[in-house]
C-alpha cells in the first residue's frame, strides 16, 4: 500500500508542476522577475554568454524539493522525499526538454518526426515571437494547446 501512495504523490506532484510552471512563467516570470527572464526572450540581452540569468530559476524549483527529500528523509522517508522526488524529475524533464530538446544547448534530439515532439517545439516558438513582458502565449512546457497538434499532423502529411 506504501508503494502505491508514494507513487501517487510523486505523480500527483510532478503533474502539478506543470501547473506550477505555467503559473511561475506566467505570473512571476513575465512579472515581478521579468528581469531575470529577459535575457532568454533578448538574444541583445543575453549576449554571447552561455549562461542566462534566467537559469537562475531552476533554484526556486531546486530548492524546495531539496528541503522536501532533506526532511522527508530526517522523518524516515515520510511523504515529503516523494513530493521532492517528483519536483526533482520533473525539474530533469524540464530542462531535457526546454533546454536540449526546444533551445538545442546540446545539439542533440535536433529532428523529430512525431506530432507531440513537434507540437511542443511550436508552442515554444509562439511563446518567444513575443519579445516583451506583458504579451505571450503557451507559457506552460508539457502540456501543448490542441491546436499545434493538428498543425502538427498537417504538417507531416503534407511531407
Amino acid at each position: 500500500m506504501n508503494f502505491f501512495i508514494n507513487t501517487v504523490i510523486f505523480l500527483g506532484t510532478f503533474a502539478f508542476m506543470e501547473f506550477m510552471a505555467w503559473f511561475t512563467h506566467k505570473y512571476i516570470m513575465h512579472g515581478l522577475l521579468w528581469k531575470l527572464h529577459l535575457d532568454h526572450h533578448d538574444r541583445k540581452v543575453k549576449g554571447k554568454r552561455w549562461f542566462e540569468r534566467n537559469d537562475t530559476f531552476f533554484l526556486i524549483f531546486a530548492v524546495p524539493s531539496w528541503l522536501c527529500i532533506m526532511y522527508g528523509m530526517m522523518n524516515g522517508s515520510d511523504f515529503r522525499v516523494w513530493v521532492g522526488a517528483g519536483i526533482a524529475v520533473y525539474g530533469a524533464t524540464y530542462f531535457i526538454v526546454h533546454d536540449i530538446f526546444i533551445h538545442q544547448r546540446f545539439k542533440i534530439l535536433r529532428h523529430t518526426k512525431h506530432p507531440y515532439f513537434m507540437a511542443l517545439r511550436r508552442a515554444h516558438q509562439i511563446h518567444h515571437k513575443h519579445q516583451g513582458k506583458l504579451e505571450g502565449e503557451c507559457f506552460g512546457m508539457l502540456v501543448v494547446p490542441p491546436k499545434y497538434y493538428r498543425e502538427a499532423r498537417k504538417n507531416l502529411r503534407k511531407a
